[in-house]
């Protein structure tokens, strides 16, 4: 297709060399027994580094945090066991000529609500920590945060990220999207605080300000911090987090100063505008706004509809529109990394397929993918 070799330019942020702008965008994956990503883990991960994907943001993985987790079998990023496990994933996409970054991850109120299909808490003995005691506006869930709270989750984050430095990680995501901790505090419905870490927009960001600030401290000035941030919530899938660009640059700028290289974007559906006012989509306002790099994501290649368990709408659009649309953006600069997600699962070999105009060949997306790590 005219216009995608864009797709397969080199990108450079600071100690992060790209060969092209394709990166696996984070998918939670219940396939880590114990918590802890074994040897087929590590080759799912090469897999799509062997068929040239730039850069590998992982799944969600907890942090060294009592409460962070909420799901059996999804990864931890602290233990010696776990730790391990990283190192192999580390070793293979590295192996294969790719880079990785995790994606550092703490659940917040969905602690307790359980995975789809659970209906059980693993471990109902730890209470969920929140902002507010809040998992949506009006429905109570889980302990509100003290200082001491605050100060503890912060601390495992550059726990974590150090961590990541040190088995040899390309860059580290923070994820701070998609109605889990982090995005709890962003969010005014579920953050209703009085103090430093509650009211304005600006004071909203202070929780996540402090964790970017404290892994720069322990990862030093050239190792990459990739924030993920998302309009929408599991809670709410028309939640706003932002209703304007003016709104979105104040939430960016705290996060730009506290050490945030590249922004993700998470939206379902990556070619819709971010405001009704304007073109520009939320990757492209957050370029514009931050002046730092931006990753599109959502519904990328994706050939039909599909429902998540609760039976909502989370994504669709027919391929190759999707393509033209992202020929369309990448020509306007509106990004510069694009990610990636469930077309990946599907297409191991999406990078290769789509440089070579080969994208008729792609498999179309089932649900029933997931249930492998193929």
């Amino acid at each position: 297709m005219p216009g995608i070799s864009a797709l397969f330019e080199p990108f450079h942020c600071k100690s992060l060399d790209l060969p092209n702008r394709v990166v696996m965008a984070p998918m939670t994956r219940n396939f880590s027994p114990g918590n802890v990503p074994d040897d087929n883990v590590a080759a799912y991960y090469r897999r799509r580094a062997e068929s040239g994907t730039g850069l590998i943001i992982t799944e969600g993985t907890c942090v060294g945090h009592p409460a962070a987790s909420a799901y059996e079998n999804v990864p931890f990023f602290h233990g010696e066991a776990a730790l391990a496990g990283w190192r192999l994933v580390v070793e293979a996409v590295h192996g294969a000529g790719g880079k990785v970054a995790p994606q550092l991850w703490h659940t917040g109120a969905m602690r307790g609500m359980g995975a789809p299909g659970q209906v059980i808490d693993p471990w109902p003995e730890v209470p969920a920590v929140t902002p507010s005691g809040l998992l949506l506006p009006g429905r109570e869930h889980g302990q509100v945060m003290s200082q001491e709270d605050i100060d503890s989750v912060v601390a495992a984050f550059a726990q974590g990220a150090a961590d990541a430095r040190a088995l040899g990680f390309d860059a580290v995501e923070v994820h701070g999207a998609h109605g889990y901790l982090i995005d709890q505090f962003f969010w005014e419905g579920t953050n209703r605080r009085e103090d430093a870490y509650g009211g304005s927009i600006a004071k909203r960001t202070r929780f996540a300000a402090e964790i970017i600030a404290a892994i720069r401290a322990r990862v030093g000035p050239e190792f990459p911090i990739i924030l993920r941030f998302s309009q929408w919530k599991l809670q709410d899938y028309r939640a706003r987090l932002v209703a304007s660009p003016a709104e979105l640059e104040q939430f960016l700028s705290p996060l730009v100063e506290a050490g945030v290289d590249i922004f993700h974007c998470s939206t379902r559906r990556f070619w819709e505008p971010a405001f009704t006012d304007s073109e520009l989509t939320l990757a492209g306002w957050t370029r514009k706004l931050s002046g730092k790099p931006s990753i599109l994501v959502g519904s990328v290649t994706l050939e039909q509809d599909f429902i998540d368990e609760q039976q909502r709408n989370i994504g669709s659009h027919a391929e190759p529109a999707s393509l033209r649309n992202l020929v369309e953006l990448l020509a306007r600069e509106e990004c510069d990394l694009v990610a990636v997600g469930r077309a990946l699962i599907s297409n191991p070999d999406w990078p290769k397929l789509i440089a070579a105009g080969r994208e008729r060949e792609l498999c179309a997306y089932d649900k029933r993918d997931l249930e492998t790590l193929a």
